[in-house]
Order: C-alpha cells, then sequence, then structure tokens
C-alpha cells in the first residue's frame, strides 16, 4: 500500500511540473521527501530430506544363463583365386650401339672419316680407339703453290669404373701436312716471267707436323685426393724443330671448421729446339743458327670457398715459380733466369632472381705456357724459326649476368678487361731473293711477335629451345685493343659473331646450319724489293661464312649426311695470302654397330 502511495505522489508531482511549466514560466522549487525505499526480500531456502524409494526391474539381480555351441562341418567346393598383378605395357627400350663409323666425299677431293669402337672389358674397365682423317687432295682457286692437306689422328683409351674411383690411360698420334701456298702480291717482280715460274716450280711448300701423346687421370670421391692428370707430349715437324712437354695436375680439397679448402697444383715443363731461327724476335729477311727454349713452371692455387644463402665466393692465390732457360743463337751460352709470380684467384656470384639472374664476377692472373703445338693448332703456316716464352697474365679482371629469359631461353653477358705481357701475335714473314731457298722464306710463312697487350672486350650469348625441334643461339664479341711496340695488335679482329640454328624435321631427318663473321684484321709485311713503298700494313677484310649440314637416319644403324660449307663461295683470307677453300660439298654415310 506504502508502496502506491508513493507512486501516486511521484505522478501528481510530475503532473504538477508540467502543468506549471505550461502556465507560467518560473517553476519554482518543491521538496519531495521519501520515506522508505523498496527493499525486496527472500524466503529461507530448504533442502528436502525425503528419499525416493526406487522399485525397478532394472535394479532386480540378473539371472546366470549357461550355453553350449554344438559345431559340424560344412562341405564346400569354394576355392579363392590366387592374386595377381595388373599388366603394364613396358616401352621397348631403345637399342644402342656403341661403335660408330663415317665415310665421306666431296668435291676439291676431300675426304672425311671417322671411326670409334668402343668394348666392355671386365665389369668395371672398357677399351675405346679412334681413327678420324679429313684431307683435301685439289688445289684452291688462284694458288700457284701446292695447297693440299691433311690431318690424320688415331687413338687408343683404357678406362676402369670402381666404387670410389676411376682411371683413364690414353694413347696418341696425329700426322698433319699443310703447304705454304701464300705468296705474297710483290713476289718476283723483280723476276722475268721465266724466271717467276722457274722459281715457283723448285719451290716445295710441304710442311709436316707430328704429334705423340700419352696421358692418364684418375678421380676419387673419398679422402682429400680428388684427382689427378699426367701428360706427356712430343711435338715434331720436317725441318728439324721439336719440343717436349710434361704437365702434371693433382688437385686436392678437405674441410676445416667447416669451412672447404681446395689445392690445385700444375708442374709445366716445355724443352723446344728450332734447328732454324731469326736472329731477333721481330721477323726479318735472314734466317740463321738455331733456338732453344727450356723452361718449367711451377703453380700452386690453395682456394676457400664460402656459400651463404644466395651468394657464394671462391678466394684464392696463384703462387707461381718459374725457371727459365734459353740461347738466342747456336754457339752462345744458356741464359736463365728464375722469377716468382702472386696471381689473384677471386671469383664469386649472386643468385639475384634464383636461376633466372645470376650475377658475377672474378679477378684472375696465371702464367701461361707458349707451345710450338699449340701454335700450330692456331696458325698450320707459321716457319720453324720460332722462339717460345711464357706469357704473363697479371690481371684478367671480369663481371656479368646470366641467367634465364624463360624456361627454354637462357643469356650471358659479360664485360672484361685483361693485360697480358709477353703476348704473341702471328705475324707475316718478309720476302727477299737473296735469303736463301727454304719454302717458307718466300713471304708464305709467319713468325711470332711478343709484346704487352691490353684488352678491353664484351661478350654476349644468348640460347633458346624454340621447341623440341628447333634449337636456337647466337652470340658476339666486341673488343678493343692496346699494344706497347708494336703498331697494331696484329692478326686479332675486334668484331665475332656467330650463330647456329638445329632442326629435328622428323623422326628420320634433321638439319641446321651455322654463320660466323669475323671482322677485319690488321699484318704487316715489308716488301724488300720497295715496290710499294710505305705500304707495309696489309688489311684482311672482314667476312661471311655460312656452313649448313642436312642428316638423314634411315633406321638406328644406317645413316646419310650432305655438308655444306663456304656456301657464299668467299675466297676470303684468313691469314695473310692464304685464301681458303670455296664452296665445298661433302656427301657420306654413317653406321653404329656393335660386334
Amino acid at each position: 500500500m506504502q508502496k502506491q502511495l508513493i507512486y501516486i505522489a511521484v505522478f501528481a508531482g510530475f503532473t504538477t511540473a508540467v502543468s506549471a511549466q505550461k502556465d507560467d514560466k518560473d517553476l519554482g522549487t518543491e521538496v519531495v521527501n521519501v520515506v522508505k525505499p523498496y527493499t525486496p526480500t527472500l524466503s529461507d531456502a530448504f533442502k528436502v530430506k525425503e528419499v525416493p524409494v526406487i522399485d525397478d526391474e532394472e535394479t532386480r539381480a540378473k539371472e546366470t544363463i549357461t550355453y553350449s555351441i554344438f559345431s559340424f562341418p560344412v562341405a564346400s567346393t569354394f576355392a579363392p583365386a590366387k592374386g595377381k598383378a595388373a599388366g603394364v605395357e613396358a616401352e621397348e627400350a631403345e637399342k644402342t650401339y656403341k661403335n660408330y663409323a663415317a665415310l665421306g666425299f666431296g668435291n676439291y677431293a676431300a675426304v672425311n672419316g671417322e671411326l670409334y669402337i668402343t668394348e666392355n672389358v671386365g665389369e668395371t674397365g672398357f677399351v675405346s680407339g679412334n681413327l678420324s682423317h679429313v684431307s683435301q687432295n685439289a688445289d684452291i682457286k688462284d694458288t700457284e703453290l701446292d695447297s693440299k692437306f691433311m690431318d690424320t689422328r688415331f687413338g687408343v683409351l683404357y678406362g676402369n669404373t670402381a666404387e670410389t674411383f676411376d682411371y683413364k690411360v690414353d694413347l696418341g698420334f696425329r700426322n698433319q701436312r699443310y703447304n705454304w701456298y701464300g705468296l705474297p702480291d710483290f713476289f718476283g717482280t723483280s723476276l722475268t716471267e721465266t724466271q717467276r715460274e722457274t722459281l715457283i716450280s723448285s719451290i716445295d711448300p710441304l710442311q709436316t707436323y707430328n704429334e705423340f701423346e700419352l696421358g692418364g687421370n684418375l678421380k676419387t670421391s673419398s679422402g682429400i685426393f680428388n684427382r689427378g692428370d699426367v701428360r706427356f707430349t712430343r711435338f715434331w715437324d720436317a725441318f728439324g724443330s721439336a719440343e717436349n712437354r710434361f704437365v702434371f695436375k693433382p688437385e686436392l680439397s678437405f674441410d676445416v671448421a667447416g669451412v672447404q679448402l681446395n689445392t690445385a697444383f700444375k708442374v709445366d715443363y716445355l724443352s723446344a729446339t728450332f734447328e732454324n731461327a731469326f736472329p731477333s724476335e721481330f721477323p726479318v729477311t735472314v734466317a740463321l743458327g738455331s733456338n732453344e727454349n727450356a723452361n718449367v713452371i711451377l703453380n700452386a692455387w690453395p682456394s676457400i670457398k664460402f656459400a651463404k644463402d644466395d651468394f657464394n665466393v671462391d678466394l684464392g692465390v696463384g703462387i707461381t715459380y718459374l725457371a727459365e732457360s734459353k740461347n738466342r743463337l747456336s754457339g752462345l751460352d744458356f741464359e736463365t733466369k728464375s722469377r716468382f709470380f702472386l696471381f689473384p684467384k677471386i671469383r664469386a656470384s649472386y643468385r639475384i632472381v634464383g636461376d633466372l639472374m645470376i650475377a658475377y664476377a672474378g679477378a684472375e692472373g696465371e702464367l701461361r705456357q707458349n707451345s710450338y703445338r699449340d701454335l700450330v693448332n692456331l696458325n698450320p703456316f707459321l716457319s720453324p724459326t720460332l722462339s717460345l716464352r711464357p706469357t704473363e697474365n697479371p690481371l684478367n679482371f671480369y663481371g656479368g649476368l646470366k641467367g634465364k629469359l624463360a624456361s627454354t631461353v637462357s643469356f650471358n653477358v659479360r664485360g672484361s678487361y685483361s693485360v697480358e705481357d709477353n703476348r704473341p701475335f702471328f705475324v707475316a714473314n718478309s720476302y727477299d731473293v737473296m735469303q736463301g731457298n727454304e719454302p717458307y722464306l718466300y713471304g708464305n710463312s709467319f713468325s711470332v711477335a711478343y709484346d704487352k697487350l691490353k684488352t678491353l672486350s664484351f661478350y654476349g650469348e644468348l640460347n633458346a629451345d624454340l621447341s623440341e625441334a628447333v634449337r636456337f643461339g647466337i652470340n658476339g664479341t666486341f673488343a678493343t685493343y692496346n699494344t706497347d711496340t708494336l703498331d697494331e695488335a696484329y692478326n686479332l679482329p675486334e668484331i665475332q659473331l656467330a650463330g647456329t640454328i638445329d632442326f629435328k624435321f622428323s623422326s628420320k631427318w634433321s638439319g641446321g646450319s651455322k654463320v660466323f663473321f669475323v671482322g677485319e684484321r690488321t699484318d704487316i709485311q715489308a716488301d724488300p724489293e720497295f715496290i710499294s713503298i710505305g705500304d707495309e700494313k696489309k688489311t684482311l677484310d672482314s667476312f661471311f661464312d655460312v656452313n649448313a649440314y642436312l642428316k638423314y637416319d634411315h633406321n638406328k644403324q644406317l645413316g646419310a649426311f650432305l655438308r655444306l660449307n663456304n656456301i657464299a663461295n668467299q675466297s676470303y683470307q684468313r691469314w695473310l695470302n692464304h685464301p681458303v677453300t670455296g664452296f665445298q660439298v661433302l656427301l657420306g654415310a654413317t653406321y653404329k654397330f656393335d660386334f
């Protein structure tokens, strides 16, 4: 009741206030007294203490049940089938053959032949042999001297592969026959036509090179010894020139505190004798006396490899000792020199974007042996009148980017700067009717001049597998040269380009082409008869050479090929006064077999 009175009083007061607000803006003041606030109460709780009685069937005791099983046999004729593996159609393994033979014939009475034979010996050994022959038995157009050539090679090899090591031993022989056929333009201009013809007919320009090689290598997969290579080579010609070379190269590697340490060694001994020699380093008009060279180069290249995430670096140094002895001309005492060299061996790479882009750089140097054999392989028209020196390359700095533009397209761009002391240059020999009757003394051969060379070059390469049937590649080198003594970097082109493309037309037909471009080169050849005064410098024109091939596989064993060389039929000069063979066609067959 009290609660209701409070509500009525509050409601009356509110009504009065609203009414007063309407009648008069001065509301005044009133006092409302609350006698007692409402206080709710809750009765005390109490527990029910009554315990219910449950009388359910589930609480009654369960009776014990006993039972027994009566078994008897049942006759059955069911027999489960045995499991059988599902059949898989296996592709027939492609038949491969160990042995290969090829023979081709072409214009200029050309003959090309190859034979490779391999047979297993025991469970881990094998023996192989090879024989190859390349010859041109007709003269090049517009050459007055014999311009035929021949190159024949023979070799045998025995190898054995075990669980922890493998080794190979090989023996080879090579015979090359070239002619000094490149007479200069001014040859015989002071002679009558009859005298000139008589002189030409008396020249036998043939030079013969022979090479014997014996070597072997050993590789291991345990211990600190990685591999070792040893090789002995004897090289000699038909004019009393000969050299012996022995090279031994072991490699060691081991880990120290998780860091890989590598050490490579090299012993390089060379002894060469030239019975005919010029009395100075630069080609002159008179050849006399003999020249002997002997030196040994000892190298050690310790290095440490570091790898962290995408960064790899190989830090090393080359320690080289040179003991060199030579006589300038026969009858003079030997001059002996011994020197030590230190060269950098630093290589680094960083994966910028995985395998898609890798940056690399390096700074390296070396002391490089120059041998008669290696120089002849570059220019077979050398005169047997050389003096050999090692080339010191104190610095070769390079850097570039390589990687992939797509899954089937790779690239490599590189820039380099190199300094070389005693760099050999091929220079044409002079001609003088009074110098003698040796076949290489008519301005038709080359000698070697040494000078310091600084080279700045840029190289680019792009390779692409356009499809499973088409492969394409192109590369180019652009270089600038600076020499100390010589006026030019003789016979070195500033531009070289090459491109290849290979096609797979079908399972039986394939083909391809190779194109290369060589820029202008310079040489020097004085005219001792002063027919062309002040015109000693000779410029060799740049040239393109386009080659192509077509191959047909009749089956797994028998095939045929067609090769086309110098398709543009250019009579360019790779070396001064020595034009190359024109358009060449070679047709042949191949055969694969087993014994």
